[in-house]
């Protein structure tokens, strides 16, 4: 195959993998990158994804298996055999290893976790207990600790020994007692240039760390406080349990506000990929449309109250979900910076009366605007100016409700426990459809000899 450029990438791995040629393939991997090469994968049947998975390197295929969603990388590795997907899971760091076999059934993950070295199964047995948007199951346990005893020309064999095998990761040097209990950090610079029988306890510094049960909203306040590029995390005795780096977190709160916009489109349980199976993906969704019926039931039922004034005024027809929509959107403005402001700890749930009036000055201000804008284009159409006063005061008045609505009931969600990504949406749109429709249909009701015949 002289040149792959051009086949399209999934034929170019089944011809490397089929041919068996592992440098050939892990070069074209690397060259189109893991989000490609995990595209490509997806296009090959099952057989081959294990042969291409397989006929790389167990340490590339684990780089490629920490560049991917672990979920994803779990549905990979669980089409491999034990001994296979062991080879793979043993290069990963603890981390990475961690959230892969939570993802798989618990029988899979411990058949692999059997074939591992003791040492390494205890530690991810032990990460994986921690829930991922805390402090402990975001940490890996690769690291440098000496005790304080300890001299620089220790330190620096270590150290020489890190880069060795493990040349693409920073190395964070830590000081701990006996007993594994946090004293301090090492700087590099001040280790390197330091004479090499001192002691490391004459040039160690305070560490800056954080606790096991520390949230992500937490660390992410931690460390737009304090520039660092990681922190040690230690448990209520102060041992050393790991580290939690910066690009760690960063891809932990992006991870939520990903799944938190899946969530509020109506699609829970993790992130769908239409390699999934249909039944799968088919219960995720129908589990948010079958509750979205129910709520738009219940809104069309303030239409069938106002029946006769709407059939009397069928113009009113036409602006009954630009009232509904304009508002939504208004509604959905608010929910999206109160989200915000929680998931970085702007606000509290506690201050939903402070959001709500910051929420109502905007709110007024817009409402009157787009209520103006709105009259003006139903008296032009109809040159019913009485049209316009009713259209206008319902979204000028809706707007108030649904900037009210979405700006406090995310805070109220989080206070009482409920996940707001998921519940915000259908109680704004609910609520703005419900009074957006009573609003538009009662002030029509008192304008309604002047509207008859419009």
């Amino acid at each position: 195959m002289t040149d792959s450029t051009r086949f399209e990438p999934w034929v170019s791995l089944r011809y490397y993998a089929e041919a068996g040629e592992q440098k050939e393939l892990e070069a074209f991997v690397e060259a189109i990158g893991p989000s490609e090469a995990f595209r490509a994968l997806l296009r090959l049947s099952q057989e081959e994804r294990e042969l291409v998975l397989t006929t790389i390197s167990p340490t590339e295929a684990a780089d490629f298996m920490e560049e991917i969603p672990a979920e994803h990388a779990a549905d990979l590795i669980e089409q491999l055999s034990v001994s296979q997907a062991a080879s793979i899971v043993n290069e990963m760091e603890s981390a990475e290893k961690a959230d892969l076999l939570a993802d798989m059934e618990v029988r899979e993950a411990e058949a692999i976790l059997a074939e591992l070295p003791p040492q390494e199964a205890a530690q991810v047995r032990e990460l994986i207990r921690y829930s991922p948007d805390v402090a402990g199951g975001m940490m890996v346990t690769e690291y440098l600790a000496f005790q304080e005893s300890a001299t620089v020309s220790d330190a620096l064999q270590g150290l020489s020994a890190w880069v060795e095998n493990r040349p693409e990761q920073e190395a964070h040097i830590y000081i701990i007692s006996p007993a594994g209990i946090l004293i301090g950090a090492i700087d590099l610079q001040r280790l390197v240039l330091s004479q090499r029988n001192a002691p490391l306890s004459r040039i160690l510094k305070p560490a800056r760390f954080v606790s096991v049960n520390y949230s992500l909203d937490e660390l992410d306040s931690m460390f737009e406080c304090h520039q660092l590029p990681a922190v040690a995390v230690v448990d209520d005795h102060q041992k050393l349990l790991g580290i939690l780096r910066r690009d760690d977190l960063v891809q932990a709160l992006q991870k939520r506000a990903d799944a938190d916009h899946l969530k509020s489109q109506g699609i829970v349980g993790g992130d769908e990929i239409r390699s999934l199976p249909v039944l799968t993906r088919t219960k995720r969704r129908l589990s948010w449309l079958s509750l979205n019926i129910v709520l738009n039931i219940i809104a069309a039922s303030v239409i069938a109250l106002y029946e006769d004034t709407l059939s009397a005024v069928i113009a009113l027809a036409v602006f009954l979900p630009i009232v509904s929509d304009m508002s939504g959107c208004s509604g959905n403005q608010a929910v999206a910076v109160s989200m915000r402001e929680l998931s970085l700890g702007i606000v509290k749930p506690y201050e939903a009366a402070r959001v709500w009036l910051q929420e109502v000055k905007v709110g007024m201000i817009n409402g009157v605007v787009l209520g103006c804008l709105i009259a003006i284009a139903a008296y032009i159409w109809k040159g019913n100016p009485y049209l316009g006063v009713v259209v206008g005061v319902a979204l000028m008045l809706n707007t108030l409700v649904a900037v009210s609505i979405g700006g406090t009931v995310p805070l109220l969600l989080k206070r009482m426990k409920v996940d707001p990504a998921v519940a915000s949406g259908p109680i704004l749109t609910t609520i703005t459809d419900m009074c957006g429709f009573f609003l538009v249909l009662s002030v029509a009701t008192l304008f309604l000899p002047k509207l008859v015949g419009v």
